[in-house]
């Protein structure tokens, strides 16, 4: 058994070790599961996007560059997001507050709901 140094207090990682206590590992542990799963969304918006972009004739080419680019800036928006949610999350985890409300959430849903609207209008208006 190796013992690690502690986090030096400068950097992220020491700052929010430093704040409340230790919470229940179950908890930290579920967080960082939710943290992946929003990982995992980035990836699929993103693999979205590049699919949408090599889709060939199925689209007219300004809408499909627009939501090939559009997935894969969400997908970047989402990963850029997901590390913020997580370090709150730790933080009130920490210091036994309540949790935030998930904000990426419902920007997520109604995004890829217009998304996929513009998507079906555009397919089905192709035909």
């Amino acid at each position: 058994m190796t013992v690690t140094d502690p986090p030096r207090p400068g950097r992220w990682p020491g700052r929010l070790l430093a704040e409340g206590s230790d919470p229940d590992p179950r908890f930290t542990l579920a967080n960082e599961r939710t943290f992946l799963a929003w990982i995992r969304t980035a990836l699929a918006l993103i693999a979205g996007g590049v699919g949408t972009a090599l889709s060939g004739q199925l689209l007219a080419a300004p809408l499909r560059t627009g939501l090939a680019a559009g997935l894969a800036a969400v997908g970047a928006l989402v990963a850029g997001l997901a590390f913020r949610r997580w370090l709150r999350t730790e933080r009130a985890l920490r210091r036994a507050e309540t949790l935030p409300p998930p904000a990426l959430a419902p920007v997520l849903s109604y995004g890829l709901a217009v998304a996929a609207v513009v998507l079906l209008g555009a397919v089905f208006a192709a035909r």
